[in-house]
């Protein structure tokens, strides 16, 4: 089979990144441009201005992504892009640029899905890893726990029924008075505190998950004491959320019969949780994966990696692909 090379773009919140993938598993450059700087003084981000940071980024970038690559516009073989999930302004800037290169270029184009690209972000790390596996996708937007039966085969065993992980480390910080982004603040304060405070439960049947009810708790406490100790408070946090993401994966691995656990999205950056996965995993005799720290967030890279499995299966799209925010992981409930 001929080598296939992938431009990719992702562009579903604030970072504008644009790689050259290889296969679905080389990565010969993934550049991206973050607005976390731009969005820290609105404590958290404001789609209008992401919107249009993604449209003075995108062309840069990805002349500097086919440069690294040592490629050209007509070595490209397909074009790939994020439709969804995410804002739909920012979602439609690199959509529409997509669709216009393909037109240009007359290449393939194929829409990924934001959630399958996080999945995909294990295979540039593993080369090895081969479906089926058990995934545990926590990210800002997201919290699903989904079998992976082939590269673009989901299953859902459960989600959030209310914030997404991602969503509860930042309101949590918010709260407290950390600021955003939350998730690195935390866990750098959990850093110097115990795990001393009771906080209440957020497992439901049928694998899901619930942060709404721990962030209102902490609310509440914060309300009462300013004084609390906030790095006990941030450790307690950051065990109790761990706790039930544990608690659902290894109960799903046990009932299906599955010994490849992958941990994907923004979350899976955080050094406790993995700390604490690779810890039960060892003890479990499961085999853990998870992305490199670059590739935990929003990167182009993932998405040329899963944009290559949907091509090689046929998923292309035509220049009528719209963005989806609301998109949710293809699959049925299992």
């Amino acid at each position: 089979m001929e080598d296939i090379l992938i431009l990719a773009i992702e562009s579903s919140c604030d970072e504008t990144s644009v790689a050259i993938v290889k296969n679905g598993r080389d990565v010969l450059s993934n550049i991206t441009q973050s607005q976390i700087d731009i969005h820290k003084i609105y404590g958290g981000v404001v789609p209008e201005i992401a919107s249009r940071n993604h449209i003075k980024a995108i062309t840069y970038v990805t002349e500097e992504a086919l440069q690294i690559a040592n490629v050209k516009l007509e070595d490209i073989d397909v074009i790939a892009c994020t439709y969804g999930p995410g804002l739909v302004g920012t979602i439609l800037v690199g959509l529409s640029y997509a669709k216009g290169l393909a037109f240009a270029l007359n290449k393939p184009l194929v829409g990924v899905n934001h959630i399958e690209g996080h999945i995909a972000a294990n295979y540039i790390k593993y080369k090895e890893l081969k479906p089926p596996f058990l995934t545990l996708i926590i990210s800002g937007g997201h919290t699903h726990l989904v079998y992976v039966e082939d590269y673009t085969e989901f299953k859902i065993l459960g989600k959030t029924r209310d914030d997404a992980i991602g969503e509860a480390f930042d309101k949590v910080a918010r709260i407290i008075g950390l600021g955003y982004p939350g998730g690195p603040k935390i866990e750098a304060l959990a850093k110097q505190g115990t795990p001393n405070i009771v906080l209440p439960s957020m497992n439901l049947e049928n694998f899901n998950f619930s942060f709404s009810g721990i962030k209102t708790a902490i609310l509440n406490m914060y309300n009462k004491n300013k004084e609390i100790n906030k790095p006990d408070l941030c450790a307690s946090f950051q065990y109790y959320v761990t706790e039930s993401l544990l608690a659902n994966t290894l109960e799903a691995a046990k009932k299906y019969n599955i010994s490849k656990i992958v941990l994907c999205g923004g979350v899976s950056a955080n050094s406790y949780i993995r700390e604490k996965f690779s810890e039960v995993c060892k003890e479990k005799n499961l085999k853990l994966y998870y992305p490199d720290i670059d590739l935990c967030t929003d990167n182009a890279a993932m998405i040329g990696s899963a944009g290559y499995y949907n091509y090689i299966a046929g998923k292309t799209a035509d220049l009528t692909l719209n963005g989806v925010p609301n998109l949710t992981i293809e699959g049925v409930i299992f």
